[in-house]
């Protein structure tokens, strides 16, 4: 569906490459982009951070926005994403973002201490756009996981909302949990906090205000909107979300084709594409030279970038990395988290120095060519939203070994002899949360990387699946249209 003439104000708490803590930053890039391609009019809104201050050529749109609690007045600036694209509006107010540390956390892993109010304030300005003509006059408000949960709140108990809400869920496991104080601070009425609101077990919930308040939710894979409404997946929103199953769906998120692309990818020694993958042989070859990795014709390379936490399945990897080892695998590995498993990680690697290698942190080319070096990619996640990089590692030729859970479920097709026989399968899936498991699914890959043709036919079978955004964001105008057409049809009810 044409979505010219839409107006989508789009929030988020991070946007690649300005600032980047997960998926969501991808998302809040990528599916902006999408939707101008397919004629809709919409426009960014991020918090100041430092980082993306530095990085976008801004200009002064609004300088005297008084907004209590607030002692001085909010600055709103106005520039454009560094490739020209989307629009973005900036939320200036130094005391709450200009400050060393990253977007929720400070240097030390600690959440900061005022993050109610950064992200409380972050969603009142939002509100602005949907109840005053303020610069821009939005036809939507596109919602994006707790941080701008409040959104819909404020926007409940103003006189005059002039817009539909969208909320999407990137991660149930996070939902902004406050004490009540927030109610009074944010200068939300007392009747908001109750159970038929934003209340959660005495405290406030932004996420619970999100998907209370808002219009529709989404989230990002369609198995993920049927995991959460169960007690498992559901962090104590499983009846909610239950309740208003039919305001719920699932779009899968895609990637940005253009940056994950082994045919241009500026990261990267040598380009290849399904065509002729002598270049990513090469790439296997230079990733295991940059981190002293043992050379080899032979061992198989099996990569991974994930958060350190237990939601990812790291505790499952960690106590099979010698046995992989012994199997004849090299690892490598990326990422941040729970410091002990960070240091579990480091332990192993200087016990197998030639064979794994441990980065800790984010590199944003080091995960590229990761993907285009190694020859398996591990995703074990105990719940997976969506994930993102088992689709960069099928546009990379690399295999993924996934946990059959949220979109891992709706994107990997598992590597069973039959679907090898129909010629659709694209990497291997376990099913129970368990190393053993794993383990078990990583040796069938090991085996079936022994076998050239099956190996090489499973690369082509993921390399030419589209996982760009054009689909999803076009399932994503169809619904902004629905919800539209249902603010005119009720209006014309009460006419």
């Amino acid at each position: 569906m044409n979505g010219s003439k839409l107006r989508v104000l789009f929030v988020s708490s991070e946007a690649y490459p300005l600032v980047k803590t997960g998926g969501l930053a991808d998302v809040s890039y990528a599916l902006p982009n999408a939707l101008r391609k397919l004629g809709v009019d919409v426009r960014l809104l991020l918090p100041g951070y430092p980082s993306v201050l530095e990085q976008l050529s801004l200009i002064e749109v609004h300088e005297n926005i008084k907004l209590p609690p607030l002692q001085e007045p909010v600055r709103l600036l106005a520039g454009t994403m560094s490739d020209g694209i989307t629009p973005v509006y900036v939320f200036q107010y130094p005391h709450l973002f200009e400050r060393e540390g990253g977007p929720y956390q400070d240097n030390m892993g600690k959440d900061w201490s005022d993050n109610a109010l950064r992200f409380g304030m972050l969603s009142k300005v939002a509100a602005l756009f949907g109840s005053h003509s303020l610069l821009f006059k939005p036809q939507i408000i596109h919602c994006n996981d707790w941080q701008t949960g409040l959104i819909p709140a404020f926007l409940k108990f103003n006189p005059n909302p002039s817009v539909k809400i969208v909320m999407s869920i990137h991660n149930m496991a996070y939902q902004g949990i406050f004490s009540p104080e927030v109610v009074t601070l944010l200068g939300l009425p007392p009747e908001s906090f109750s159970m038929f609101g934003l209340e959660y077990h005495g405290k406030v919930s932004f996420l619970k205000a999100g998907l209370y308040y808002s219009d529709w939710m989404t989230t990002v894979s369609p198995t993920y909107a049927k995991d959460i409404q169960i007690t498992t997946y559901g962090y104590g929103l499983e009846g909610l979300l239950s309740q208003r199953k039919n305001q719920l769906n699932g779009i899968l998120n895609g990637i940005d084709t253009e940056v994950w692309n082994p045919e241009n990818d500026s990261c990267l020694k040598c380009h290849y594409s399904n065509n002729n993958l002598a270049g990513k042989t090469r790439n296997t070859q230079a990733l295991r030279n940059k981190l002293k990795l043992a050379s080899s014709k032979s061992a198989p390379l099996i990569g991974m970038i994930s958060r350190l936490t237990e939601q990812k399945g790291i505790d499952l990897v960690i106590p099979i990395i010698p046995e992989i080892i012994k199997n004849g695998a090299q690892l490598v590995i990326l990422g941040s988290g729970d410091k002990k498993l960070e240091e579990n990680l480091l332990q192993l690697a200087t016990l197998y120095p030639k064979r794994l290698s441990v980065t800790i942190g984010y590199d944003e080319e080091l995960a590229h060519q990761i993907e285009a070096g190694a020859n398996m990619f591990i995703m074990p996640s105990k719940f997976e939203p969506c994930g993102l990089n088992q689709m960069y590692s099928m546009c990379y030729g690399t295999i993924p070994i996934v946990r059959r859970t949220g979109g891992l479920a709706d994107t990997v097709i598992d590597a069973t002899p039959d679907n090898i026989e129909k010629k659709i399968a694209t990497g291997f899936v376990f099913e129970k949360a368990d190393s053993s498991e794993l383990l078990s699914c990583v040796q069938r890959a090991l085996q079936t990387f022994r076998d050239k043709t099956t190996w090489r036919r499973l690369q082509h079978n993921g390399m030419t699946r589209d996982f760009s955004w054009q689909k999803s964001a076009g399932q994503y105008v169809s619904l902004y249209h629905q919800l539209i057409k249902e603010k005119e049809n009720a209006g014309k009810v009460l006419q």
